[in-house]
Formats: C-alpha cells, sequence, structure tokens
C-alpha cells in the first residue's frame, strides 16, 4: 500500500480528493491536513507517508512553508489552481503538479508516475528523491490567466511566446495577448525545451508556430501570430537557436 497524506484547507475539495483516492486501491490515506500549523505538527510527530496531494494556497499560508520546518522524505503531487508556484513546486519533491479542477486521467497518472519511480515497497532517502526527480524534467503544460474577475486556463501549446514588456509577462495567442505571473527565467526551467526557446532577454518563441526565419543580416524570426515588436535572435544565442531547431 502507498501510504498517503492529503493537504487541503477547503473541505470540499479535500473530500472529492479522497473519494477519488478511494478508487485506486494501492491508496491509504493515513490523514487529511487542513492548515500549514497542523501540518507541521503532524509531520513532526508521525511517521510520514510515502505520498503527498498538497494544496499550495491555505488559509495560514503555503504548504511549501510545512516542508521547508520539518522536511520530508514522501514525494509530492501538488494540486492547485495556481500555476505561478510550478517552479518552486518542482524544487521540493515534486514530481507532478496538477491543476484543479482535477481529472481522473489526470490523478491515475499521477499515481502511475510516483510508482514509476518507486518500486513498490521501497524506501528511498531526500537525496535519492532529488535523483530520481532529476531524471525526469517536468514542464508546464497549463498556465492560469486573469481576465478581470475571471480566470482562464491557457494550453502552453497554444501559445506562439512568452515575452517580457515593462517588468509584466506575457503570453500571445491567436485570440490575444494575456499578463502571466512569470518571469522568463522561470519560464525558461519549466517550459518544454524541445517546443520552446529563449531566442533573447524579451522573448521566448514556440517552434510549432515559426512561420519564417530569415538570416540576413540578422536572425530574425517570424511566427504565425506575434506581438508587434521584432522578435530578433540575440548573436550569443545564434548556434543554440539552430541546434535547438533541429533537435
Amino acid at each position: 500500500m502507498i501510504r498517503t497524506v492529503i493537504i487541503e484547507d477547503e473541505k470540499p475539495a479535500a473530500r472529492k480528493l479522497e473519494r477519488m483516492l478511494s478508487l485506486i486501491p494501492e491508496i491509504e490515506l493515513v490523514a487529511k491536513i487542513e492548515s500549514v500549523e497542523d501540518g507541521v505538527s503532524w509531520f513532526a510527530g508521525n511517521e510520514h507517508p510515502e505520498l503527498i496531494f498538497s494544496d499550495i494556497v491555505l488559509g495560514d499560508g503555503l504548504s511549501f512553508d510545512i516542508f521547508e520546518k520539518v522536511g520530508t522524505k514522501a514525494f509530492i503531487i501538488y494540486t492547485t489552481a495556481f500555476d505561478q508556484y510550478t517552479l518552486k513546486a518542482f524544487k521540493l519533491n515534486s514530481i507532478d503538479y496538477l491543476l484543479k479542477p482535477i481529472l481522473d486521467e489526470d490523478l491515475q497518472n499521477a499515481v502511475e508516475k510516483y510508482k514509476s519511480f518507486v518500486p513498490q515497497g521501497n524506501v528511498v532517502s531526500s537525496q535519492e528523491i532529488k535523483s530520481l526527480i532529476k531524471t525526469e524534467k517536468n514542464t508546464l503544460s497549463r498556465i492560469l490567466v486573469k481576465i478581470g474577475y475571471n480566470l482562464k486556463i491557457v494550453q502552453t501549446s497554444e501559445v506562439s511566446c512568452f515575452y517580457s514588456e515593462n517588468k509584466i509577462v506575457y503570453l500571445q495567442t491567436q485570440e490575444r495577448v494575456y499578463p502571466t505571473d512569470f518571469t522568463l527565467d522561470e519560464l525558461t526551467e519549466t517550459l518544454d525545451d524541445k517546443k520552446f526557446f529563449r531566442v533573447n532577454r524579451q522573448f521566448i518563441i514556440n517552434s510549432d508556430y515559426i512561420k519564417n526565419i530569415h538570416t540576413s543580416p540578422n536572425y530574425k524570426v517570424e511566427l504565425n501570430f506575434q506581438p508587434a515588436e521584432e522578435i530578433t535572435v540575440s548573436r550569443e544565442r545564434v548556434k543554440d537557436f539552430k541546434d535547438w531547431l533541429v533537435q
């Protein structure tokens, strides 16, 4: 059995996740935690589980605070509506990052990913966890953006480019431009590097939307849809850019 803990401060969400997990025979739920304070207390006084499903934003802080205070050898699957925490999640034993509302298929795939990391019955150290996680790069597939008082999920496959302007990073889709809560450095670390490439300090482009590449006098990229600004590959990135195009 996979000893599992849920960290979730919204009772309906916790009940729903518990029901979904009850349909997976290998899962044994040993605790439900609702706050950072309760989490620190529980992990300090109990045997740690093998697997944790954790929301990020709790009523009294972020769930990251729990693991930074007490540490854990468990693998963590984050369940949240806030994609801006992806990078930090991946640095704290995370093997997956599920955006709410969670789909049954996504949940099952996350558990299967856990099982692929650790054979049943195996115990691993924190250092071994970090080593195992590094063997597979977690990539960002969906981004939550705000439109007034509404939220919209944008698939990264729909994004032609990300760009920085006046200290805000925007994403461009065929429909429109949306502001994000990311920095370009964070996106560079979490996007699929087979699809996305940072051509200069201002732009990250998606290979699926490259329309033309002009090589004279400088490398300039035209996308199927893009901001009005011209996209030029910085001189120091040209060789890496050409290698990326044919990988």
